[in-house]
């Protein structure tokens, strides 16, 4: 009995391999079924985002909502929901001056995209210290101009070279050296290709390791899908408006008659006519020329491919939590609705606050360190996504004043201190609340009874 059932399972796996569906005990390997890769590299992901204009939305949006903005180095936290240029220290002026000499903060944006692209992005940072870029860094000297240039880096730009496998060490299972290789994604005529100290080096991920994950990977099937999609669907309509003839010969054409015409022997009248169809396909205006022959197309029916395209792009959407009329834009005159917008921007806050400032603080640290920057409680300060616009407080402060109006005399619902915090101002000071008001001597003149000059 147990050795009937042996072959049975074993028959029935053998079929299940042959007619992969039928047997509902038969394994499936989904991934070489629909034709998606088993394990991701970074050159597919890469070329994913450089071919695919949906994954390049997917992560250009994210960056350009997440850096909206610049932020601001501060010495300290300081109270107030945005802190300004007029508001700054002497030490911080020259911070932002010296950062936008470097494009400091640009250049931590173009790592921040390619580290959604890959498992991380590095920064590489180039001090004036004399030394080469495999020797660890002391300290600096120059202040802020010791801080010479900022290199953003692909994870195939910049791989580990050397570990630390010594367990005794307090960077044990870290990297030990980085190579960097600029012509590995990016191949300019002078590529750099040099080893590079950890000293010189922040990971940017989120785990601030190289162990990350690219956000594309939840949903490279998906984009892989609709390449399928959108591309079998470009196919099958110009196949369908140009399709290969099917040529039927006449029982009474004579072949040799027709090879002698076309100047070919009869055992080449195949391949010159297969020539001759591939030529008229070549174009719209080209002729097909046969004898003897009456040449006819199929028809075929193509299903619209835009039901089958929405379902991989809101997985997609879903897979980097961003909805979908956002990643698209504007689709038949739709625009992203007010909730959309709103969820964009948390999403975007909880990005900056859990992604972006950990790694701006660890830039920070490392500057520090090397003495860059001088020791300090440094506060990075950055707007809020999620605030609303002038035009949406202005009309949230209206609406406040006419319900004070709706109330009646004698009713205050809102102060006037809270309608101007609804947009963002401060109180009016008393001198400034009764300036058009009129003064005593103004006020005695209009009603005639100031006291006329006396002359003894």
């Amino acid at each position: 009995m147990n050795r009937m059932r042996l072959v049975v399972n074993n028959a029935t796996r053998r079929l299940g391999a042959m007619f992969p569906g039928f047997f509902p005990d038969a394994k499936h390997d989904h991934y070489k079924d629909f034709g998606y890769p088993a394990a991701l590299t970074f050159s597919q992901l890469y070329g994913m985002y450089s071919r695919n204009g949906i994954a390049q939305a997917g992560v250009n949006k994210t960056v350009l909502k997440t850096w909206q903005d610049n932020p601001f180095l501060l010495e300290e936290e300081r109270d107030g929901s945005e802190v300004g240029e007029a508001d700054e220290t002497t030490l911080e002026k020259q911070i932002r001056q010296r950062f936008d000499d470097l494009r400091l903060w640009q250049k931590l944006a173009e790592a921040d995209s390619m580290s959604m692209v890959g498992a991380y992005a590095g920064v590489i940072l180039r001090f004036a210290d004399s030394k080469r870029l495999d020797q660890p860094v002391d300290r600096v000297t120059g202040g802020l101009n010791g801080l010479v240039e900022i290199i953003p880096a692909w994870e195939g730009q910049l791989t580990v070279s050397q570990w630390d496998t010594d367990e005794t060490s307090d960077g044990y299972g870290h990297p030990k050296m980085y190579q960097f290789n600029e012509a590995a994604v990016d191949d300019k005529q002078q590529p750099r290709n040099f080893i590079v100290h950890p000293d010189r080096v922040v990971i940017w991920s989120k785990n601030g390791t190289v162990h990350g994950k690219s956000i594309l990977e939840a949903g490279f099937n998906d984009l892989l899908t609709m390449e399928k999609v959108s591309g079998a669907g470009g196919e099958g309509f110009w196949k369908n408006a140009k399709s290969a003839p099917v040529l039927e010969v006449d029982p009474e054409a004579k072949l040799t008659e027709m090879a002698r015409m076309m100047g070919v022997p009869v055992e080449e009248l195949v391949d010159k006519m297969n020539d001759q169809v591939e030529d008229w396909q070549k174009g719209f205006d080209k002729l097909l020329m046969v004898q003897g022959m009456e040449a006819k197309t199929l028809g075929i029916t193509l299903p619209s491919p835009e039901h089958f395209f929405a379902i991989a792009l809101q997985a997609f959407a879903a897979s980097i939590n961003m909805p979908v009329k956002i990643l698209v834009g504007m689709q038949t005159g739709e625009r992203a609705s007010k909730e959309d917008a709103d969820e964009w921007a948390l999403t975007n806050m909880s990005r900056r606050t859990n992604y972006v400032i950990p790694n701006i603080r660890a830039l920070v640290q490392r500057l520090v360190r090397v003495g860059i920057l001088p020791e300090r409680d440094w506060f990075v300060d950055w707007t809020d996504l999620t605030e609303s616009s002038m035009s949406e407080k202005i009309d949230r402060a209206s609406k406040m004043a006419e319900t004070n109006q709706k109330m009646g005399t004698g009713v205050i619902v809102f102060t006037d201190e809270e309608i101007r915090a609804v947009v963002g101002y401060e109180p009016l000071s008393d001198a400034e609340k009764f300036a058009n008001e009129p003064t005593d001597d103004e006020t005695r003149d209009a009603l005639g009874t100031k006291p006329k000059d006396t002359v003894e």
